[in-house]
Order: C-alpha cells, then structure tokens, then sequence
C-alpha cells in the first residue's frame, strides 16, 4: 500500500496541470457609460498573446458572443467581448434589438468610441501582446469590428460574419491598417448588392488588402446554431459556412500574428 502511494503521489508530481479557460466580466467606461465585457483567457498560458476582440450581435453580449470568445481561448488567444450597449444589455425581442443597435449606429462617434474603449481595455490586460490585435463580430458587431478599422485603430485583421458593411469615407478608407475578411451569407438578401459593391470599391480605392467569401445557399447568421428558431424570415443556420468561415478567420489569424 504504501508503495502504490509513493507511486501516485510521484506521479501527480510531475503531471503538468490541465490548461482552464478563465472567464470573466470586465468593467470598463465610455464617457459617463458604464461598460461590461467579457474576458476569456487560457490561463495555463504564461506569456503574451495575441488578443482578439469579439464583437457582438444586435442582442447584445449575450451567450454567443461568449461562446465564441471561448473557443478563440482554447485557440490560445486572449479574447474580449466589449458592451456596445452599456451596462450589459440585451434582449430577446427583434424590436427591442434594433432600437439599441440603430441607437448606437445614429450617433457614429459614439459607435466607435465605444468600440475602441474595448480595444484599449484589451490591448491593456497583462496577458496581450497589444501589437497583435485583430476584431471579430457578428451581424451588428462586424459592421462595428469595421467601423473600428474606420478609425485607424492598430489592428491586424478584422474578420466580419454576415455583417452589413458601412461604408467609409475616403479618408477613412485610407486610414484602415487591417486586413480584412468578409464572410458573406450568398443568399443573404438583408445585405444589398449595392451596399457590397460600394464597400468593396472603396475598399479597393483605398489599396486595403481584402477577401470576400460569399457562402452559396447560407442566408443571413448563418454560423448561429438555432438561428431560424427567432422566427425571422431570412435567418437560418448552415454548418458548411459556419465550418468553413471558422477555418478562413484561423487561417488569416495565424497569418498576421505570424509576422
């Protein structure tokens, strides 16, 4: 018996112990609002890496946006979810999901202030190499991972899922340092040809090195599980885009912190 002890006990000795991703929320300010985001990290790592910042849906920061964060973890990066709405609000009701996401768009100045005090709250933690930052986002949050890029900000790619894709300014076209990947839905209709064709002409305009997927037969939150459930003619989930959008951010994600 008390061999078989000493046994176990040299071999907990020297069996590293398994990697956990921490989660947390994280509280943050924009002018006189209050922010909360989540932190998901792999904590068995000990030093810097990359960080990327997960943006999210109309809803708001809700199990999604944390969900996908989580894998980016397990990845090995450090992800963030920011608040865009403040406080941690979200909903389950269409209306009540276009009111807040058409009440931060209307004022541009504070859809990209927010945006970027998520970026600084990121680029900040002590686990993040702040010159490897990239941003994700979903419907409403890839058009504010875009609006992101509008501002200058130091990111190395921006990666879009069935976003609508605000145009740019000349100027901040011009002012955009990220490599960016759009995953479009093909029969995505809530997205105007002539809204796509006007963002990728600036884009192109302005030099900024892009690729746009368009995945045949996936609609509109084509990468969210249970997406037709909302009832909203339109939305439906399709595994291939999904896979296959996950696999084209990865690849671009391994491209640019490479360097």
């Amino acid at each position: 018996m008390l061999r078989t002890g000493l046994m176990l006990a040299a071999l907990f000795a020297v069996t590293p112990a398994f990697a956990a991703v921490k989660t947390q929320v994280v509280e943050y300010k924009y002018a006189e609002t209050t922010l909360k985001g989540f932190l998901a990290y792999d904590d068995a790592i000990k030093e810097k890496r990359p960080g990327v910042l997960v943006i999210h849906e109309w809803w708001g920061l809700d199990d999604y946006a944390k969900m996908r964060a989580e894998m980016l973890a397990k990845l090995g990066y450090v992800a963030f979810c920011p608040d865009m709405y403040g406080e941690g609000k979200m909903t389950e009701h269409p209306k009540e999901a276009k009111e807040m996401s058409d009440a931060t768009r209307k004022n541009v100045k504070v859809w990209q202030g927010r945006a970027t005090a998520g970026l600084k709250t990121l680029a900040d933690l002590p686990q993040v190499d702040s010159t490897k930052i990239a941003a994700i986002g979903y419907c409403f949050g890839g058009s504010t991972a875009l609006q992101l890029a509008y501002t200058g900000a130091d990111l190395k790619a921006v990666v879009t899922f069935h976003a609508a894709l605000p145009g740019p300014t000349d100027a901040e076209a011009k002012a955009i340092k990220a490599k960016i990947l759009v995953n479009h839905g093909g029969d995505d209709f809530f997205i105007p040809a002539a809204a796509i064709d006007a963002f990728k002409a600036k884009l192109q305009g302005a030099k900024v090195p892009m690729e746009f997927v368009s995945y045949p037969g996936a609609f509109h939150s084509f990468t969210v599980k249970g997406a037709e459930k909302r009832d909203i003619k339109g939305m439906a989930y399709n595994a291939d885009a999904d896979e296959k959008s996950w696999a084209a951010m990865q690849k671009l994600l391994k491209e640019v912190f490479a360097k």
